[in-house]
Order: C-alpha cells, then sequence, then structure tokens
C-alpha cells in the first residue's frame, strides 16, 4: 500500500468511474484499475462494487475512503509544515463560500489579500452550505464562509461578523414613505424567498416568522437560485424581499428600480463565520484571511472583535 494508491481510490470514490478517475490522476485506465485491485488483494476486501454500468463504493470501502482521506490530509500537513518553516502563509488555501456572500465579499478582499499575502494563493468555490459542509468533511476544501453553524464534530468556525438583513421593495411601494419598516408592515406582503437549501431562504422565513413557504398563489412555485434574481422580481413588482446588508454592494442597489432599507426587527441578522477542520493544520492562513476581511468590510455589518476568537461550532448561533 502507498499513497499512490490511496489517490486512486479516492479519485474512484468522487467521480464514480474508472476512466475518470484515471484522467484525473494523470495515468491510464489500466494503470489505475491494477493498482486498486492489488491493493484490494493485499487488504482481502473488496473496495468498490463493478458492473458494466456503475462503480459502487462498498460498506468496508467507505471506512477505508475515510481514513484514506485522513492520511491525505496528513501528507498534505507534512508538505504544509516544511514549507511554513519557509513562509507560514505561502500556498494555496481552498476557500468555499455560499452565493449570497461570495458575490459581494470577494471583491472586497481580493486585492487586499494579494497586496497583503501575495504569497497566498485563493482558491474559491461557490456552493450551498449543504455541498459546503460535505465538501469541507470530506477534505475537499480547507475552509468555508457559511451563515449557518455546522454541528458536526470536529468542526470549529472563526466568527467574522454579523450582518443585517435589508427589506427591498419597488420604488412604487407604500414602503417608500416609511421611516420604520417592522415585522407587523410584513405580514401582508408577498416575500420572496430564494429556492430550498440556500440557507438565506430560511433565514428569511426565520426574521418574518414564517413557518412554511407560499402553498398557493402565482409565486407558490418560484425556485429562484440567485439573490439577484429575486432582485429582478422585486423590481417588476412580484413582491418584496429580504437582502443581506453586503448584497447592497451589488450593482442593483443603483439605479435599478429597487429600493432597500435596514429593518426595524429584533435578531434581524445573520452571523458569517469561516468554518474549518479542526485536524487543518494552517490555522494562521485562516486567521489571515480572517483579518483581511474584517479589515475590509463596510460599516453596514457588524464586526466581531476577533482577539485571536476560535470558537467551536457547537456553541450556536448568536
Amino acid at each position: 500500500m502507498n499513497i499512490r494508491d490511496l489517490q486512486y481510490v479516492i479519485a474512484v470514490a468522487e467521480t464514480r468511474h474508472f476512466g475518470r478517475a484515471a484522467e484525473r490522476c494523470f495515468v491510464s485506465q489500466p494503470t489505475l484499475s491494477g493498482q486498486i485491485k492489488k491493493l484490494e488483494d493485499e487488504l482481502g476486501v473488496a473496495i468498490f462494487e463493478r458492473t458494466n454500468r456503475s462503480v459502487m463504493i462498498t460498506p468496508v470501502g467507505e471506512s477505508i475512503l475515510s481514513h484514506a482521506r485522513q492520511v491525505m490530509e496528513q501528507v498534505d500537513a507534512i508538505q504544509q509544515t516544511a514549507l511554513a518553516s519557509r513562509d507560514p502563509l505561502s500556498g494555496p488555501l481552498r476557500i468555499g463560500a455560499i452565493p449570497t456572500i461570495s458575490p459581494y465579499l470577494m471583491p472586497l478582499i481580493l486585492s487586499p489579500l494579494k497586496k497583503g499575502h501575495p504569497q497566498m494563493k485563493l482558491v474559491l468555490s461557490e456552493e450551498i452550505t449543504d455541498m459546503l459542509v460535505t465538501r469541507l468533511l470530506n477534505h475537499e476544501i480547507d475552509a468555508a464562509l457559511l451563515a449557518t453553524p455546522v454541528e458536526e464534530q470536529g468542526i470549529a468556525c472563526i466568527p467574522l461578523f454579523d450582518e443585517p438583513f435589508w427589506i427591498a421593495y419597488p420604488r412604487k411601494h407604500s414602503f417608500y414613505d416609511k421611516e420604520k419598516i417592522t415585522l407587523r408592515d410584513l405580514n401582508n406582503e408577498n416575500l420572496l424567498l430564494l429556492s430550498e437549501g440556500h440557507c438565506l431562504a430560511q433565514q428569511a422565513m426565520d426574521v418574518c416568522h414564517i413557518r412554511d413557504r407560499q402553498q398557493q398563489g402565482e409565486m407558490a412555485d418560484l425556485r429562484a437560485a440567485s439573490l439577484e434574481t429575486l432582485i429582478q422580481l422585486v423590481r417588476a413588482g412580484s413582491g418584496v424581499t429580504l437582502v443581506p446588508a453586503l448584497a447592497m454592494q451589488g450593482s442593483w442597489a443603483t439605479g435599478s428600480g429597487v429600493v432597500a432599507q435596514p429593518l426595524n426587527i429584533a435578531n434581524a441578522y445573520r452571523r458569517v463565520s469561516l468554518v474549518y477542520r479542526q485536524s487543518f493544520p494552517r490555522a494562521d492562513a485562516l486567521q489571515s484571511l480572517a483579518q483581511v476581511i474584517l479589515d475590509n468590510l463596510p460599516n453596514t455589518v457588524n464586526k466581531i472583535s476577533q482577539q485571536r476568537a476560535t470558537q467551536n461550532s457547537r456553541s450556536g448561533k448568536k
């Protein structure tokens, strides 16, 4: 058994295809298949169940895969330890971010990050919360920018900021003449939500004390996949929506026919944190990234005092 064999196992498990796994590992399919078969013979168990149409991982293969990923993380830790002896912040940092944070936060920090830490390479991916948590647990990314707590063992977080929600509505709306918008004002409004799976949808429902999604009416089947889509629907007069404060940096906020203002509702905000595995060996790199984020936030959000504040995600949402 060697490290290369473990890389092959992980590649096949993630692609569910020997050919695509071989392409990922830059080897021929017969070479990869032969090495995995050799490993299975050595261990005396079948890691994969093969048919003409599919490749499925066996129950014992799942356990082996988990250990393989841990081994590969430790291999990476050895490499990063050697690199850190020369420069603790060098090398790629794989960061995931949810779609309602990434487009608005990244433009604020990429240039300062490059200027302050030119040796750090940020590798960014954008997906919904559940997918990012899965990728984090599978060691496919190093950390994730999330707006919900993660209830998993071995996960920690660096709290960054509390982001208030604003209400967005068409310019020709009765809200335009109101100085404060309260929960009572929202009771009779058609609240537009992102599709299920986006944490912003549930957060908006929580803020407005909505238990279930609308089941009837022309907007009941709405499955908007992006905040920009919701804004266009608001502009068209289809309803109102809640917008996280960072999104006020978007181009829609000026000259789009949509007005936004803060809500006068208690706890109408979400906490954004940098979430990572406790076993991740490059804590200094994450702290540096967190500091760059804090140094470049607009005054529409409330920063959380750091002092290298790292807390376990099980402490829950504040």
